[in-house]
């Protein structure tokens, strides 16, 4: 994939990060989604669960931030996002789930409803409140369990989240 091709895709994921749609990335974004994951899965912001997800969430944000936002108005917009991507991320979309690990992790103990590991219908709920198309969202979510168990781990949600960012699918 050439360079202009990846920057293409990195702006369509912008739109993903975008959870109010007004046109930048910001704290609130993060927050946003965390209450409405909260909201979805029945946990309460007070719990350890939901600390848990704030906290994740904000860890999200300040590594976006120290990658994307350069001139530090602690908004990230489009362009920021896409070079700030193309820049950093390209070479080392793992790096990028590291940043993210605190919240997915955090999610995980949320959508894991049952102590056994997430179902792929529980990932399937969580990509919908994220903002994830219906269709999209049940494919994407029979896609993360890659040994076919039933269940999905961490290290499967890391994965397809680094992969993301490197395929040429939108």
């Amino acid at each position: 994939m050439d360079s202009a091709e990846y920057e293409g895709k990195i702006a369509s994921r912008f739109a993903a990060f975008d959870q109010d749609g007004n046109g930048y990335i910001d704290r609130e974004d993060f927050s946003g989604a965390a209450a409405a994951l909260l909201a979805e899965f029945g946990v309460t912001a007070r719990s350890d669960k939901g600390q848990a997800l704030y906290s994740g969430a904000e860890a999200f944000w300040q590594g976006m931030a120290g990658i994307a936002d350069v001139d530090g108005d602690q908004r990230v917009t489009r362009q920021e996002f896409i070079t700030g991507a193309a820049k950093r991320l390209r070479d080392s979309p793992k790096r990028f789930a590291e940043i993210a690990r605190p919240f997915l992790h955090a999610v995980i103990a949320i959508a894991d409803e049952d102590g056994g590991g997430v179902t792929p219908a529980a990932a399937e709920r969580v990509l919908l409140v994220l903002g994830t198309e219906p269709g999209m969202a049940a494919q994407a979510a029979g896609g993360l369990d890659g040994d076919g168990d039933g269940r999905i781990t961490e290290e499967e949600i890391l994965t397809a989240f680094a992969s993301y960012y490197v395929t040429p699918e939108p």
